[in-house]
């Protein structure tokens, strides 16, 4: 996938020419970066967001249509645009000005009681799910079925299983095998809820201890909010886990286990060594039930 190089300077001239109110605000990158996209500050209470390549602009769109409606129907924060930027010969993807949210992008040292924060998380997604989803596009290859059939990723998964097979134990893999088929033989019965499509740790920020906002939307849908779940193994102990889950069905439990799982095996080998070692965590974690 070919990414462009965005930069504070390019960030600049998209600024002066489109929105000239905000020329002259000093732009500055975010410490955490996301994979998809490329935030910047603007100013003390304005960030920039920018697609990093095609594959991703297509949901800037959606994000603008979509997100300031959601953001009226949740208490917590979540980074609904103010403006929207148009492809033009210095960027040629969509892109959007929306308002700075503070906090810290959350990590094990931040978080004062992770118990409690999986009870904050687990109540915000309740909430997300509860949000009406009129006119919400439905779980796709525009949100990389995020809230779709985990049978997309079947192929994946198995050949991910197979590189695997000399490196991992060999009873581990048999488990791995069943964790998959389980969550495969479940489909969600539901109605399409609101699913952010990926919750995780570079996308929650915390403030004194605290949960403070849920961030970058770019694979949201309607669909199966199993998904969402996957910081049950991802980031909570065993305990923290069990209240994070707390009143699922065993089915979406199944499933959520099954998107981690996924993940996990295809990001064993990724050239970035903090998705390395985090597949390697959650390999471990997912076997401990």
């Amino acid at each position: 996938m070919d990414r462009i190089d965005i930069d504070k300077e390019l960030v600049q001239n998209l600024i002066s020419r489109q929105f000239p109110e905000y020329d002259g605000l000093p732009i500055g990158p975010v410490e955490e970066q996301g994979h998809d996209n490329r935030t910047f500050r603007l100013g003390e209470e304005l960030t920039v967001r920018l697609p990093s390549a095609k594959a991703y602009s297509d949901h800037v769109y959606l994000e603008w249509e979509h997100l300031p409606r959601l953001q009226k129907m949740l208490d917590f924060p979540i980074p609904a645009p103010i403006a929207l930027g148009q492809p033009d010969d210095c960027f040629p993807f969509p892109w959007t000005v929306g308002r700075w949210i503070p906090g810290q992008t959350m990590t094990h040292e931040n978080v004062r009681d992770e118990t409690r924060l999986a009870k904050e998380l687990s109540a915000w997604l309740r909430q997300l799910q509860a949000a009406d989803p009129s006119n919400t596009p439905l779980a796709g290859a525009h949100n990389f079925y995020r809230g779709g059939e985990l049978s997309v990723y079947h192929r994946e998964t198995l050949e991910a299983l197979e590189r695997l097979k000399t490196i991992l134990p060999p009873e581990d893999m048999g488990r791995y095998r069943k964790i998959w088929e389980d969550a495969l033989s479940t489909h969600y019965a539901g109605s399409p809820v609101w699913v952010h499509g990926d919750v995780a740790v570079g996308n929650l920020l915390v403030r004194d201890g605290r949960l403070a906002a849920l961030i970058d939307f770019g694979t949201f849908a309607a669909g199966d909010p199993a998904c969402d779940y996957v910081m049950a193994w991802t980031f909570f102990d065993r305990f923290a886990r069990q209240v994070f889950l707390e009143g699922l069905p065993e089915d979406m439990i199944l499933r959520a286990k099954g998107w981690a799982l996924w993940k996990a095996l295809i990001t064993y080998y990724d050239e970035n060594p903090k998705s390395r070692a985090l597949s390697k965590t959650v390999l471990s974690a997912v076997l401990e039930e």
